[in-house]
């Protein structure tokens, strides 16, 4: 594999609990692969915003309550303390969301902030849209590049020619570590950079294994 070292981008809304699955195969793959992830935020609210009425109701009613709390606090964080915080306050969240079952309440959000040093009154951005434009901008940014037909994460890499690849996912679960993580890469790269190539699927038969 070369050496030069290539800049992902992670799109990503902290409620989801794939997204954190393949979030944490990231962090697998910097150690194997000469990779760095750039860490920005889409968000699920505003993608599933102007579909609500079709979405069935105990997912709609997160959508409305819960989803734009945690991305809000995110891209306020990023907007006033700068991008290296996005990575650090993504994994003290979802390690308190999905790993330790807290969920995305105010209490899990300020000890998240509190973990990697933030103000705890940054937890009050769930309620405000202040930063409302720059969350939309980020999270356009993130899904022009594949389509509003798929959710959270997107990754976008330089491709080989030069062209920028972007792709959903990959969605899996528990997460591939070391060499496994690797080959993941490797051949989701190989397909997703194969011209003509748009998707291949399969049905879920487990849940998100947090470990």
């Amino acid at each position: 594999m070369s050496e030069t070292r290539t800049t992902a981008d992670f799109y990503f809304d902290p409620l989801c609990p794939w997204a954190w699955m393949t979030s944490r195969w990231m962090l697998e793959v910097e150690k194997v692969r000469p990779v760095d992830v750039r860490w920005k935020v889409m968000s699920l609210a505003v993608l599933n915003e102007d579909r609500l009425a079709d979405l069935p109701a105990e997912y709609r009613e997160m959508m409305e309550t819960q989803a734009w709390g945690p991305v809000r606090v995110v891209i306020a964080a990023q907007q006033l303390h700068g991008d290296e915080v996005v990575g650090r306050l993504y994994t003290a969240l979802g390690t308190r969301f999905h790993n330790q079952g807290e969920g995305p309440t105010r209490e899990a959000i300020e000890a998240a902030l509190s973990d990697v040093g933030l103000p705890a009154g940054l937890a009050d951005y769930a309620d405000k849209d202040t930063y409302d434009a720059e969350l939309r901008a980020s999270h356009k940014e993130g899904i022009e590049k594949v389509g509003q037909d798929v959710g959270t994460p997107v990754i976008a890499v330089p491709g080989a020619d030069g062209a920028e690849v972007a792709f959903f996912g990959p969605v899996v679960t528990p997460t591939p570590r070391g060499e496994a993580a690797a080959r993941l890469w490797d051949g989701t790269l190989l397909v997703a950079s194969t011209p003509g190539f748009f998707e291949i699927k399969r049905t879920r038969t487990a849940s998100p294994s947090f470990e």
